[in-house]
């Protein structure tokens, strides 16, 4: 309890400034759903794919519901970590599945801020920590942080992971990155950040190998700042391979058993994802999106809107670059921003499927943290209530597909 409790006093301000911002949220979502005679708590339990979750839980895999269209939406697209909680839950406590998706939503996203202040605070100190933390709460699409979704812990697991790689755990990091690969399919991200970072600390090692007497700092790659937490060469060799070979069997072993569940073999799943009209096209359907709204002026400004987004997106992630972030988050947040950009899937979920991309934020937050405290306050403050209102307006309309 000693060595959690000064990791969780310096993250104190983030946490409570997250809560603040999600409890915000809640409330202005509550007041505006009773307002229209709505339940807000169902918006955030049982709608879209809250409740392909719950069924899960409930009833295991073998759901499907064939459209008009002949499209077959099936719930093994949906990865089993979240209703496999769902489930334990509701087993131990008179919660229902619902319920249970909700509470581990509800700690997932406080799992979530407090892994990516971890992960600011290592790389850039403990304000822009605080800051990345608040940017995160106050995205426009914030409210999904709330829901009984998958985003939440997944980010959760994410940041975890990364931070346990620049610190060197590779273990913890390898079992955190299975974890994530259980969650969604955009796990692989996680495990591409741990196989990049292990291969340069391979890397690393074989170099200082060449020294008269190597030690743990000499050997340890660039971005392992705690020297402290990076043992011995020897030790962190076994460790990292063993952090990299079990990386990838959350993902990896889910996508063989959906093959095998549906006969299709390796690429069963990708059958699955194409049922829901998923898939990777390397952007072109989501450049054909786009273009569509040029076609009347209202709908231009929507365009407009879309091209600014992306732009804003991969200009941030340039900014990360030439900023020198770690490698393990460049690598992440490349593949995460990739796989929802280049996606044929739902374009109105692509700013909920950037949510776990939270590295991008961290040029935001580092301006943020060496601006005056007072307008880094009216800053956060004022886009915190805009995001609770937009929230509130989202979920009670078309919400996240």
């Amino acid at each position: 309890m000693t060595d959690l409790a000064a990791p969780l006093r310096r993250a104190a301000p983030a946490l409570l400034g997250y809560a603040a911002v999600r409890t915000l949220g809640l409330v202005v979502l509550a007041v505006w759903s009773a307002a229209r005679g709505k339940s807000a708590y169902t918006l955030l339990t049982a709608r879209w794919d809250a409740l392909w979750y719950t069924r899960v839980a409930d009833l295991g895999y073998g759901y499907e519901v064939r459209l008009p269209n002949g499209d077959v939406h099936s719930n093994l697209a949906f990865f089993p970590l979240l209703p496999w909680l769902e489930r334990a839950l509701h087993a131990v406590s008179p919660l229902s599945y619902a319920d249970g998706g909700f509470v581990v939503s509800l700690l997932a996203s406080l799992a979530a801020a407090w892994g990516i202040f971890a992960v600011a605070e290592h790389v850039y100190g403990r304000r822009a920590g605080v800051c990345a933390v608040l940017l995160w709460a106050v995205l426009p699409v914030g409210i999904v942080q709330s829901m009984a979704y998958s985003e939440s812990l997944f980010t959760a697991l994410a940041a975890w992971s990364l931070y346990a790689v620049l610190t060197g755990r590779w273990l913890t990091a390898g079992t955190l990155a299975l974890l994530a690969g259980l969650t969604r399919p955009v796990g692989l991200a996680v495990v591409a950040a741990v196989w990049v970072a292990g291969i340069v600390s391979f890397a690393s090692s074989s170099t200082a190998s060449t020294a008269v007497t190597p030690s743990a700092s000499t050997a340890a790659p660039s971005f392992v700042r705690d020297r402290s937490a990076a043992p011995a060469p020897g030790a962190r060799g076994w460790r990292c391979a063993l952090g990299m070979l079990i990386a990838p069997l959350g993902a990896a072993g889910y996508v063989l058993w959906v093959g095998h569940r549906t006969g299709k073999g390796p690429l069963g799943y990708l059958d699955v994802q194409a049922g829901w009209r998923n898939g990777f096209d390397g952007g072109a359907a989501f450049a054909r999106f786009v273009g569509e709204k040029f076609t009347s002026f209202p709908s231009a400004l929507a365009g407009v809107g879309l091209i600014v987004g992306v732009g804003l997106v991969l200009w941030l992630y340039v900014v990360g670059v030439r900023q020198g972030q770690p490698l393990p988050l460049l690598v992440y947040t490349g593949v995460v921003t990739a796989l929802a950009l280049c996606a044929s899937s739902y374009f109105g979920s692509k700013p909920r499927l950037l949510m776990p991309a939270f590295p991008l934020l961290l040029p935001l937050a580092l301006a943020l943290a060496r601006a005056r405290t007072s307008r880094s306050a009216w800053v956060v403050g004022g886009v915190a209530v805009a995001s609770a209102v937009y929230g509130a307006f989202w979920l009670n309309g078309s919400g996240p597909p």
